[in-house]
């Protein structure tokens, strides 16, 4: 199977949001089977700014506070709208890929005192299950060979860079920290490898 063909085209239209009018262009997994969505501003060429935004229906229809989704997602709109770019939202990645489901259990038992990886592996799940084939297979589709990642994350820059998307620049993302999420963004870069700023007051270089 090649490349291009994990993405399928569906459809484009406008879509009109809060943030200002958007073109979105729906891609079907060839493989999984999600239906992707890549939200688009202006006239995107290689170099765009572009945002690989994972699904998460607590963060971003509930507001959850266990997470920086919510506004991660709104910050991304808004600088693409702004400045032009794509935000590309993957479906089937609630919960770094484990289901929703999964990701509920997964709470419970840092209820119980474990951090967000070792819940998932206490599951029997890994700690990211994401796969980023079919977005990388949709920017090529779009003409977006090169672009600038808007992330904390490098694998998501590893990941596109392995599929044949050029990385330019990764461009951080720091919003949505609060009190109850402060211990899941420090594990996340001092476990994961995200790339933050500093880890609650400790600003030693994070592991990379």
């Amino acid at each position: 199977m090649s490349e291009n063909s994990r993405a399928r085209f569906e459809v484009e239209t406008r879509l009109p949001t809060e943030h200002g009018e958007f073109r979105v262009r729906a891609y079907t997994d060839t493989v999984t089977g999600d239906l992707h969505l890549a939200i688009i501003s202006g006239d995107p060429k290689p170099g765009a700014l572009v945002r690989l935004h994972s699904e998460c229906l607590t963060g971003e229809a509930f507001g959850s506070l266990k997470c920086e989704c919510g506004p991660q997602l709104d910050a991304a709109l808004h600088e693409i709208h702004e400045h032009g770019g794509v935000v590309f939202y993957l479906r089937g990645h609630e919960g770094r890929g484990i289901g929703l489901l999964n990701k509920l259990r997964a709470y419970r038992l840092q209820e119980d005192g474990l951090d967000t990886v070792d819940a998932n592996l206490a599951l029997g799940l890994p700690a990211d299950a994401r796969e980023y084939a079919a977005a990388a297979s949709a920017l090529l589709d779009m003409g977006l060979t090169s672009v600038r990642l808007l992330t904390n994350n490098p694998a998501k820059s590893a990941a596109l860079t392995a599929h044949g998307v050029e990385v330019t620049e990764r461009v951080p993302l720091e919003v949505g920290r609060n009190a109850i999420n402060d211990d899941y963004m420090r594990t996340k870069a001092l476990r994961m490898g995200h790339l933050l700023s500093d880890t609650a007051g400790h600003p030693d270089r994070l592991a990379e």
